[in-house]
């Protein structure tokens, strides 16, 4: 089995969002698009499923409220009740009002910091981390479609010539 690439160059978005519906109307596999800034609507041109990161977020957010108001209950109402400002602590039903900015401080806390960790380990990202960037030019002002070869090579070079690609390469991939 041979791990060889393609990396089809553009120096425009428009033109890749075109080479991309054409690829993908060839039926050929698009491993990784390298782009320097967001392309709107790239991921769907790729085929690519909907994020559920929106989903984690809503559970960590509940986590973090279940915490967050176990927390106060135990401290404010269990442990050290208080009498403040002629209130007091008998239930914490009684009490709740006074505890929602906390409650919903609490809630953004566990789902933002949550969620930067779950982005961090999907993405693969971790400090010290090799760039896995193939061509430098990706940071700057050029577009990468790396689309795997499982069929004639010189066909596929010669397609993402016709697609617009300002420079067509093969290369081996680790």
């Amino acid at each position: 089995m041979s791990n060889k690439v393609i990396h089809a160059i553009y120096n425009d978005d428009d033109v890749l969002m075109d080479a991309v519906k054409q690829t993908r109307a060839a039926h050929h596999h698009i491993e990784e698009i390298y782009t320097p800034f967001p392309v709107h609507g790239l991921d769907k041109a790729m085929g690519l499923a909907p994020t559920r990161l929106a989903i984690c977020a809503f559970i960590y957010g509940l986590v973090g409220l279940s915490i967050y108001t176990t927390l106060m209950n135990f401290v404010m109402i269990n442990d050290w009740p208080q009498d403040i400002g002629g209130k007091p602590s008998f239930s914490y039903i009684d009490n709740m009002p006074a505890f929602v900015p906390i409650m919903f401080e609490g809630t953004v806390f566990f789902a933002a910091h949550l969620m930067v960790i779950t982005f961090y380990m999907r993405s693969k990202l971790w400090p010290f981390k090799q760039a896995e960037n193939p061509d430098v030019r990706t940071t700057d002002d050029h577009f990468l479609m790396e689309v795997g070869i499982h069929g004639n090579e010189e066909e596929l070079v010669s397609f993402f010539t016709n697609t617009g690609a300002v420079e067509v390469k093969v290369v081996e991939k680790h």
